[in-house]
């Protein structure tokens, strides 16, 4: 069989739950050939990712970019209406300016996000010690709800940290506190300037909330936006026969990945996968960092 290619990872640097180290250890043993590591707002783990790579294996050095994006184009003047998406940047120039200044703002605003949020949920669950919601985020973590999710579990709260999204940090809870994002037109404009290329990641992931009109891909796409993720865990094979043969028709590349987290999801690692000359077409479009 040939070595499998997934495009989406995510390791403790933000919100996995196995290391660099041992995600590049786990995608091996999984037969991947290509791996593309994909943190939440930061490129912290790349080093140690590059530095343990086995004979044979590729990484993709790459990040998830937290952003906010219309739901379709304006109906009316007054038309506003924005939702939570997020955009995969891959080997673009971890020391550009706008990034590297973005990146720490998002961070920033991710702490604070948690600690309001975990104090939030204290007042219900008092068996949470908000105080100490930092004690099990290492450091050089980009926080995240994820971890709050297992600071529940080891409270006995929840089972498990997909009841805790269920149930307690999902999107309109009473406890959840939004963030400012990126504009996702903004961070399509910085990652194509960084010499990267942007992928719109599981635009219609539709059990975790509203998404995007496709309209919203097509604007996107004449402002850089190289390809969308079409095969992923959260989307349906209507929506992906959908994604497919829209990305063929605007000219953007489709890719599949499995947006592993480890134990904080139960999706394994190269769920879904991208075909290899898609990957190529990606990489031709690149001048920031190679891969390795």
């Amino acid at each position: 069989m040939a070595p499998l290619i997934d495009l989406h990872t995510h390791s403790t640097v933000s919100d996995g739950t196995e290391t660099p180290e041992e995600l590049v250890a786990t995608a091996a043993a999984a037969g991947i050939g290509t791996l593309a590591l994909t943190d939440h707002d930061t490129t912290g783990g790349w080093e140690r990712a590059a530095a343990v790579l086995p004979a044979g294996m590729r990484l993709v050095r790459g990040a998830e970019f937290s952003c906010v994006s219309p739901t379709g184009r304006p109906q009316t003047p007054g038309d506003r209406a924005t939702v939570a998406v997020h955009l995969l940047g891959y080997l673009f120039d971890p020391t550009h300016e706008a990034i590297v200044a973005e990146q720490r703002r998002l961070v920033a605003e991710r702490v604070e996000r948690l600690r309001t949020m975990a104090q939030n949920v204290a007042a219900d669950y008092p068996q949470l010690d908000a105080d100490r919601i930092f004690d099990h985020v290492p450091e050089g973590t980009t926080p995240g709800r994820p971890h709050l999710g297992q600071a529940l579990m080891r409270a006995g709260v929840v089972g498990s940290v997909d009841e805790a999204f269920a149930h307690i940090l999902r999107n309109g809870s009473p406890y959840y506190v939004p963030k400012t994002d990126t504009p996702v037109e903004r961070a399509v404009q910085m990652i194509v300037d960084a010499g990267g290329v942007p992928v719109f990641a599981h635009p219609l992931a539709r059990r975790r909330g509203r998404v995007i009109e496709l309209s919203v891909l097509a604007d996107l796409a004449a402002l850089g936006l190289a390809g969308v993720e079409v095969d992923h865990p959260d989307h349906s094979p209507e929506d992906r026969a959908l994604l497919r043969g829209f990305a063929k028709d605007i000219g953007l590349v489709p890719t599949g990945s499995s947006d592993f987290h480890g134990t904080n999801k139960s999706t394994p690692i190269a769920a879904e996968t991208t075909a290899p000359e898609a990957f190529e077409e990606l990489v031709a479009k690149a001048s920031g960092v190679p891969v390795l």
